[in-house]
């Protein structure tokens, strides 16, 4: 029995070793990286099965992603690969003060192609819980319609539905992105933005009467990331808690907090889709978010069980 399947495009990261811009950097590293991916393996260090599908090209850095994700206990029985197609990659400058910049190119790839009528059922009948971001509807011209039937069988098949909008304001407009988004989230159960992509969807107002706005859509838990200050989450009841935020003193790269949120609020979900803790679940979330900033990559500083337990992971 899978806890938790996700689904999306993962890539091959470079960013290089040297401390300069990337335009005068020589020597790069790689990596893998992808939302939907980073929040399979932070689950799968939590000891919850988990399941990757996604497409990828048949060439050395498809081969990279799937033996990455193999290493970490990821299903990947359901992955495709494509003959024609090239998988992604991208570029993260993090010589600049704040936030990394990221290049992608990413144009005609594998993820791009999605269309409904490639959506299984035995994706999720071994299932309790899928996990989808709004990148997928971005990526080509009927992935928003893929991921729409992704979540309508899932939601048929009794899975408990997550979704993250992870707006990416590269791949579309925001009058796209709004109308997009405002279309997924009746579909979901579980909602999970950050403040900022809430108050774009929404407007101006209090973070209480943004939990509200979004239940009114048909979600029965709303989950809205804080960044430092923590994270509110309300329930269909309109019971409501904030959590505060875990006191950082060195932020090395913020890409990756997000996912590494929903992986410790959906490892409390997974214990108990139907009654589980929702402080619990704000609290591991937030822990989970605090330690991958201190570190460099996507996923590569998510902890296992074990180190999540001591208090020293948290405090370096």
């Amino acid at each position: 029995m899978m806890d938790v399947v996700t689904i999306g495009e993962t890539m091959v990261l470079f960013h290089p070793m040297e401390e300069r811009p990337l335009k005068y950097s020589s020597l790069y590293t790689k990596a893998i990286a992808g939302a939907e991916s980073n929040v399979a393996i932070g689950l799968s260090r939590l000891g919850k099965k988990t399941r990757w599908i996604g497409r990828l090209g048949s060439d050395p850095f498809g081969d990279m992603i799937m033996t990455a994700l193999a290493g970490e206990q990821v299903d990947l029985s359901k992955v495709v690969r494509e003959e024609a197609l090239a998988t992604s990659v991208f570029f993260k400058d993090m010589y600049r003060i704040g936030d990394p910049v990221v290049y992608y190119y990413r144009k005609g790839s594998p993820s791009s192609v999605w269309k409904p009528e490639h959506v299984q059922e035995d994706w999720f009948v071994d299932s309790r819980i899928l996990h989808m971001t709004g990148i997928t509807p971005a990526l080509g011209i009927e992935t928003l319609q893929f991921t729409m039937e992704c979540m309508k069988v899932a939601k048929s098949l009794g899975l408990t539905v997550s979704f993250d909008p992870n707006i990416r304001y590269k791949l579309w407009e925001e009058e796209r992105v709004k109308e997009a988004l405002l279309s997924l989230i009746p579909l979901c159960d579980i909602f999970l933005p950050g403040i900022d992509e809430a108050q774009f969807l929404f407007g101006e107002m209090s973070v209480e009467q943004l939990a509200q706005k979004i239940m009114n859509f048909g979600p029965h838990t709303v989950a809205i990331k804080l960044g430092d200050r923590g994270a509110f989450g309300m329930r269909r009841d309109l019971s409501s808690i904030t959590v505060p935020g875990v006191n950082v003193g060195n932020i090395i790269d913020t890409v990756g907090a997000g996912d590494a949120f929903a992986s410790g609020f959906l490892s409390i979900v997974a214990e108990d889709v139907y009654n589980f803790s929702l402080e619990r679940a704000l609290e591991r979330g937030n822990k989970l978010g605090s330690i991958v900033i201190q570190g460099k990559g996507d996923w590569e500083t998510l902890p296992t069980l074990e180190e999540l337990n001591r208090e020293k992971v948290i405090t370096r």
